[in-house]
């Protein structure tokens, strides 16, 4: 399919309107699933734009086939990867180390780079679960609220897992718009180095003092951690830097000229899936069999590793095929006129789009693939440079982050561990995580004006 059936504008855009307000319905209103509810919502676009039935299979085989051979392998080494960070003790090594330097006074920032570091590689709800005995930990000692630790922590796992990859989210997205995931890194490394400092230390420092939140008390009684049996500290950010130091290496030698000699054996290194692999293997060895784990039992953790991987896929590929009916039909064009008619930068236009959904649908990652899908769809995106997509990645990390409410299993999730009710869980966590993605949108807005 390129494009050589021109469809009426009107009817392209009446389509686009009843095919998403039916994807939206049967997310919200009728339960179906989302990978179901976002396949349906692309045909039948397609069927109402008046695409010929081929173009329509032709668009859904490009959808899944061009996005899963970016991102299958990605989530797949990044799943194993944050399983033996997990299951080894390395999050909470990274976390006690960095409490321990940080001291009680500044903990609370401890636990925001550690949230931050631990959510790339370690999915948000598995980190949450590991960490979370540390920040009520730290309130029973120090007899606080405990939202004035695990605040900064939630802020700091939900900048991790929604812009710096290899965590799935902006893996997806940087796919979609056909931008290196080094800058994608910088800009999310640089957004979310903000957005954890305004949403984490400092939202928690005034929620700890408004709301004074008693840690739950089946863990008022437990002991507390045997950091004995824990692995080495530089060992485990020395395994957490692997992916994220040889990505970045291969993206910056192609613009540093000192770079220039070694730059065929940086982009072999850095191509993301080798850069995981390398990474993988690495834990395997000295967060695995060195720290007590045979080869059987390692092989199991990394299996049982893969089994949310799949929900994860599915839903992306069917992101995918949203983005190429959209684009396959003629809509993106239509979209992209109306973007450039409104003057709106595409950074903006990107985290309202993801912002709406975010806030209709409340999964971030529906969110981030539909927003993805509708931003590629548009033509020209070639001619921005890659700097500015990693800004529009980040706009759409961070409209998919804002407002998370009712329809947010992460809204749930926390207050189910926190001990909190819905209005104070809405008063805290909500706030919290709206200035995770409005700053980090911030950031990346202003970066795109100097680019």
């Amino acid at each position: 399919m390129n494009g050589t059936v021109t469809l009426d504008p009107t009817r392209l855009v009446v389509a686009a309107l009843v095919g998403l307000a039916l994807l939206l319905a049967l997310i919200i209103k009728f339960k179906i699933h989302a990978m179901l509810s976002i396949l349906i919502g692309a045909v039948v676009i397609g069927l109402i734009a008046g695409m010929p039935f081929q173009d329509i299979i032709t668009a859904v085989d490009d959808g899944i086939g061009n996005t899963l051979k970016g991102i299958a392998l990605l989530v797949g080494l990044g799943s194993m990867f944050g399983a033996i960070l997990e299951v080894s003790g390395g999050a909470q090594t990274l976390a006690v180390t960095m409490i321990n330097r940080f001291g009680d006074r500044k903990a609370a920032w401890a636990l925001g780079i550690t949230g931050l570091v631990i959510a790339m590689p370690v999915f948000f709800d598995a980190g949450l679960i590991i960490l979370i005995p540390l920040a009520f930990s730290l309130a029973k000692r120090t007899k606080r609220s405990s939202l004035f630790y695990v605040i900064p922590l939630l802020a700091g796992l939900a900048v991790g897992h929604a812009f710096i990859p290899p965590t799935p989210g902006p893996v997806l997205v940087a796919t979609m718009l056909g931008v290196d995931l080094g800058w994608v890194i910088l800009v999310g490394v640089f957004c979310g180095i903000f957005a954890m400092i305004a949403a984490g230390p400092i939202w928690g420092r005034f929620c700890g003092k408004k709301y004074n939140v008693a840690i739950p008390e089946h863990v008022a009684g437990q002991e507390d951690l045997d950091e004995s049996k824990l692995p080495g500290f530089a060992a485990v950010v020395g395994i957490i830097l692997i992916p994220l130091v040889l990505i970045v290496l291969k993206s910056l030698a192609s613009v540093i000229p000192a770079l220039k000699g070694a730059e065929p054996v940086l982009s072999f290194l850095g191509q993301p899936f080798i850069a995981l692999l390398i990474a993988t293997l690495a834990a395997m060895i000295i967060l695995g069999t060195r720290h007590g784990y045979s080869l059987e039992e390692l092989e199991k953790i990394m299996t049982k590793s893969l089994e949310p991987t799949g929900l994860i896929l599915l839903v992306t590929a069917c992101g995918g095929v949203l983005r190429y009916m959209l684009q396959y039909s003629g809509l993106g064009d239509v979209i992209g006129n109306a973007v450039s008619s409104a003057n709106l930068p595409l950074v903006v236009v990107a985290f309202l789009v993801a912002a709406l959904v975010r806030i209709c649908v409340g999964s971030a990652t529906v969110a981030m693939t539909m927003a993805a899908g509708i931003v590629a769809s548009m033509p020209g995106l070639d001619a921005y440079s890659p700097m500015y997509l990693a800004c529009v990645t980040a706009a759409v990390a961070g409209g998919a982050t804002v407002c998370s409410h009712f329809n947010d299993s992460g809204f749930w999730l926390v207050k189910s561990l926190v001990g909190l009710d819905e209005k104070t869980t809405l008063k805290t966590w909500t706030i919290m995580e709206t200035l995770v993605g409005g700053t980090g949108f911030a950031v990346a807005l202003i970066i795109s004006f100097f680019v």
